[in-house]
């Protein structure tokens, strides 16, 4: 019998598991790694045969996933034993494993002092450790990782060789006598000597600022409770408000900062072990957390320590215990991890980058030399129902998803804002990690190199090329570079068609589907700004049922970074022009005013994230966007998580145009923020829903997607679902990619496929 195992079957200890499964059978043959995935031959007996089968399916290892298995009868060479034979090249296939948190097994020995791997920052096995971040190509073997250059030591070998062994094919097995090693340096590169986790948090612990090198790149870390080391950090990179995400030792150790359900709790101590957004607790009972983590927003992103050197600096901050019952007790240390990424730029993974980059921005500097293949940054999911995805990287990515319909081989390269590329081969979609915004040379590079890296490592060749409809996004210029380098046809998708489409593709959804797309801005098919659109998707098209009210964008792109612009369009479009200058005492706002007297500079869009900017402005709320959506955050935060329903000013509705003015007309003079927030919610959630209702009635559709990174505020998403399941409508939502412009990719992959399949 001959079986061909397709999907996440690589650097996951599947080959290992296929051996003892069969040794326990009394089964003769092999198994080994290809392209494809694993491939195994067996002889015995009928009923053993079909017994490993169904164990097979049954018994997985923890990481393993099978998309597939083929099963051929056919003669056989006869066969002794079992064995696990040198791994086959050919055209990859199959997918490679997302990097995994340091497991139960590795910690044990990590914290025993009678271990030989104790206290050694780079250990793993089979069920954890680094995966995607280390690998050059398939198939998944040691040769081709950053490991190759790391001979194994005798003890370590041993462990590789044997099958009973839980480190038996480990492709990034080591210890301290053959693997990486750790050096503090100082910000000029000189060594510090002793201990370099000693070190470490004795800096930290004094106010220091030190960047890390992890899994998938470089942290910039302190004291999460040291305010003067907090406010350093955002001068140092110049991040005046965005939130820093932080790390605590274990569960218990979350319970006084944020509200903590459980299946938060268990993301969050899962192999992924991504951030979490979790609602923040009034007051922090043990210490005060420094007031500039999170500022003006009611949820924080917290974190788990989730590889082997993290674990060892909260276990020197325990003081080396011996009883492991601190792993389960509240810890002290807190600590926030942030991407160092100079302005915006790609998360730094080199040592000698790091030191020549980030030298002015720390006082020292944790290195290691494995080398990162594949930089990837942190995931982050906020909670929810469901959970949402907010960016995917280190343990979530690459993603692989089914795709349909069959279709050519095809590169989609998303939009400007979150990038993220996708990769179509047979039914198989291939996302790659967060790339980031294309508003820098690096990140461009880094585009670049993401394309090469992953059609090397997935073996695909193009013979189409997707992109968003703007001409001027970066992603789109090179998509038409390679479709003409390729000579393969290259097909534009408009935004908000894609990012209903993504959430169709995810959902396998086919037939018409009606989808509500709101977000920042996309380009329209008439060559405006469109944001707050509702949209019928059939087959390849899409016909634009209605979209919310155009407002005008004083100063063009520069309305979406100062929000009080907005705010001054909404006094404009109310007949309040002169009250502009009074109430939005901002550098310009006289000549804003002249702009939307004169119609000059004032290009119309139907984004709702803008009106989301207004209002929040309007109400006093934030003037400026240091930050992308922050004006909308906080606007969201200031709710509190709730809508005022009873003192809401329903927009209104003719012919599919949404006008949200009449609810802005009721919120203008507001003296309580807060209850404007929350009546502007409850009067949005209400209008939505007629909105779509009224379109279910005139459609005859009951299914409804929503896309666009308006629905990562949780408050409208989850009061809009309620509602219209309350009607007996079905809603879909992005769950395993963002609902953001990092799932574009997938959407225009799936238009792409639907285009080239007429």
């Amino acid at each position: 019998m001959h079986l061909s195992v397709l999907g996440l079957v690589q650097g996951v200890g599947f080959r290992p598991f296929v051996y003892g499964l069969a040794q326990r059978l009394g089964l003769d043959g092999w198994v080994a790694n290809d392209g494809e995935g694993v491939q195994i031959e067996l002889e015995g007996e009928l009923p053993n045969l079909q017994r490993f089968q169904q164990l097979l399916h049954q018994e997985l290892p923890p990481l393993a996933l099978i998309d597939r298995c083929e099963v051929v009868e056919r003669p056989l060479q006869p066969e002794r034993g079992f064995r696990i034979v040198q791994s086959r090249a050919t055209e990859a296939n199959t997918s490679v494993a997302a990097d995994a948190a340091v497991c139960p097994d590795c910690l044990n020995e990590l914290f025993d002092p009678a271990n030989r791997r104790y206290r050694y920052p780079f250990i793993n096995c089979t069920n954890c450790g680094p995966r995607y971040t280390i690998t050059r190509r398939l198939p998944y073997d040691r040769p081709y990782t950053s490991m190759a250059e790391f001979q194994l030591c005798g003890g370590c070998q041993q462990e590789y060789d044997n099958p009973s062994d839980r480190r038996f094919h480990a492709q990034p097995n080591a210890c301290a006598r053959c693997g990486p090693e750790l050096t503090l340096v100082d910000s000029a590169g000189e060594t510090v000597e002793g201990d370099p986790i000693e070190s470490t948090l004795r800096a930290l612990r004094r106010g220091d600022i030190l960047a890390i090198k992890g899994i998938g790149g470089f942290h910039l870390v302190c004291d999460a409770d040291n305010s003067a080391a907090v406010e350093r950090l955002r001068k140092r990179k110049a991040r005046d408000a965005k939130p820093f995400a932080v790390m605590v030792a274990n569960r218990a150790s979350l319970e006084s900062l944020v509200e903590l359900d459980e299946a938060s709790a268990r993301r969050l101590e899962s192999s992924a072990a991504p951030i979490m957004l979790l609602p923040r607790r009034q007051r922090d009972s043990t210490r005060l957390l420094a007031e500039g983590l999170a500022p003006g927003l009611d949820s924080l992103g917290v974190m788990l320590p989730y590889s082997p050197l993290h674990q060892l600096i909260f276990f020197e901050a325990a003081g080396r215990p011996t009883d492991a019952g601190w792993r389960s007790e509240p810890q002290s240390l807190r600590l926030v991890m942030t991407s160092a990424n100079p302005a915006g730029e790609p998360l730094v993974i080199d040592n000698a980058e790091a030191l020549a980059q980030l030298a002015g921005f720390v006082d020292g500097l944790l290195l290691h030399n494995r080398a990162i293949d594949c930089r990837c940054d942190d995931s982050v999911v906020q909670a929810g129902t469901p959970p949402m995805v907010v960016r995917r990287g280190r343990g979530l990515a690459p993603q692989i998803l089914p795709l349909i319909p069959e279709g050519p081989p095809l590169l989609a390269l998303g939009g400007w804002f979150k990038n993220s590329i996708c990769l179509a081969k047979q039914q198989r979609a291939y996302v790659s990690p967060h790339i980031g915004d294309l508003n820098n040379a690096n990140t461009c590079r880094f585009l670049e190199q993401s394309v090469e890296h992953m059609r090397r490592l997935f073996a695909v060749t193009p013979e189409a090329v997707a992109c968003d409809l703007h001409p001027d996004f970066f992603s789109t210029r090179l998509a038409q570079q390679l479709a003409e380098q390729w000579r393969v046809p290259l097909v534009a998708v408009q935004h908000h068609h894609a990012h209903i489409a993504a959430v169709m593709s995810e959902h396998r959804l086919s037939g018409p589907v009606l989808g509500l797309a709101l977000d920042g801005i996309g380009l329209g098919e008439d060559g405006s700004a469109w944001g707050g659109e509702l949209l019928l998707l059939e087959g390849a098209g899409y016909q634009r049922l209605g979209q919310l009210r155009s407002l005008p964008l004083p100063g063009g792109d520069r309305a979406a970074r100062e929000p009080w612009r907005i705010a001054a369009a909404l006094l404009h479009l109310l007949g309040r022009n002169q009250e502009i200058e009074s109430r939005l005492p901002y550098p310009g706002s006289p000549v804003v005013a002249q702009m939307l007297r004169q119609g000059l500079n004032c290009p119309p869009t139907s984004s709702a994230g803008r009106w989301f900017d207004g209002v929040a402005a309007l109400l006093g709320v934030c003037a400026y966007n240091q930050f992308e959506a922050r004006a909308a955050m906080s606007l969201e935060s200031l709710a509190a998580g709730r809508c005022d329903f009873q003192g809401a000013h329903l927009p209104a509705l003719e012919n599919g145009q949404l006008d949200l003015l009449p609810l802005v007309s009721a919120l203008v003079d507001e003296a309580d923020p807060v209850r404007g927030a929350q009546r502007f919610h409850g009067a949005l959630v209400i209008a939505l829903e007629q909105w779509v209702m009224e379109a279910v009635q005139a459609t005859g559709l009951e299914r409804v997607a929503l896309g666009g990174g308006c629905f990562l505020n949780r408050l409208l998403r989850e009061t809009l679902c309620q509602r219209l399941r309350q009607n007996g409508v079905k809603v879909y939502l992005g769950e395993q990619l963002p609902c953001n412009d990092a799932g574009l990719s997938l959407g225009q992959a799936w238009v792409a496929r639907q285009r080239l399949a007429r």
